[in-house]
């Protein structure tokens, strides 16, 4: 297992100034410049300790940890960004709704949409060498979720530490209604098609997400275990994206369409500050 390495007193000060840029962003909807100008382009490690100062601060202003997310998982998300490795990041029970149910758009900063499959777990997957096998026994079903992905990074100028940093470019998660068991599915073969306003703006399919959305996982209960996070009975897992995320430019309806998983719709609604 890769030793993680404790960072000296001039990486905490840089640590802590990345959280306070991130935080403020988050705090005044105004986003800001890139923090690779503090943790450097690929210190992951650094990245992640950013993430955890907010997780933490977020945890104690009253939060709930209810799972975790994958991302840059697909060719066609880590292309749009140049970034060409996955990441992490974690989900609170104020990110997670219902099919159908409204999200005001004012909530978000730079929001874009993209399909996924989320596994929801039904045993504690903590295991640092975990395989395909654990998540298959592991997940006690899956659902169709569609993610509002967000960035508190101006443009979304990313490198691979800005996107750990900033918690993943975590926004929201929508979650279908009804549960699918794994058995008898074949996840990397499933077929999606993501509609704004009743016109397919995406489409994609399971193998998209790194060979399938259960590798993704698998990578992910050994990252997060690695890190001293693992994934616990209970956890939502958004297993990252079938296809390319799309700009959510203004309130509208997403419906994604997964072949023989069924459909899952978010609901994006101006206010009177966004409208």
């Amino acid at each position: 297992m890769t030793e993680l390495l404790t960072p000296d007193r001039e990486s905490t000060e840089r640590i802590g100034e990345a959280a306070a840029r991130l935080t403020a962003a988050a705090g005044t909807r105004t986003p800001c410049a890139p923090v690779r100008d503090l943790l450097g382009a690929d210190d992951v490690d650094a990245a992640y300790a950013v993430q955890r100062r907010l997780t933490e601060a977020r945890t104690a202003a009253g939060a709930r940890r209810v799972g975790a997310k994958t991302g840059l998982t697909a060719r066609a998300v880590q292309q749009q960004f140049g970034v060409f490795q996955p990441d992490f990041g974690v989900l609170f029970d104020d990110m997670v709704v219902g099919h159908t149910e409204p999200l005001a758009l004012e909530r978000f900063l730079q929001p874009r949409a993209e399909g996924e499959i989320a596994f929801v777990l039904g045993r504690d997957l903590d295991l640092p060498g975990a395989t395909v096998a654990d998540v298959l026994r592991a997940t006690e079903f899956a659902l169709p979720a569609i993610e509002i992905v967000d960035s508190r990074i101006a443009g979304w100028d990313l490198a691979i530490t800005d996107t750990v940093a900033d918690n993943a470019s975590s926004g929201a998660v929508v979650l279908g209604t009804t549960p699918y068991p794994l058995a008898g599915l074949d996840l990397a073969r499933v077929g999606m098609t993501l509609r704004r306003d009743g016109e397919p703006v995406s489409f994609g399919a399971g193998h998209a997400c790194l060979g399938s959305p259960v590798v993704a996982v698998a990578w992910l209960a050994r990252e997060m275990a690695r890190r001293e996070q693992p994934l616990r009975a209970g956890d939502v897992v958004m297993s990252g994206a079938l296809g390319p995320m799309v700009p959510v430019g203004g309130p509208g309806r997403y419906r994604l369409e997964l072949d023989g998983m069924g459909e899952v719709e978010a609901v994006i609604e101006a206010t009177e500050e966004s409208a």
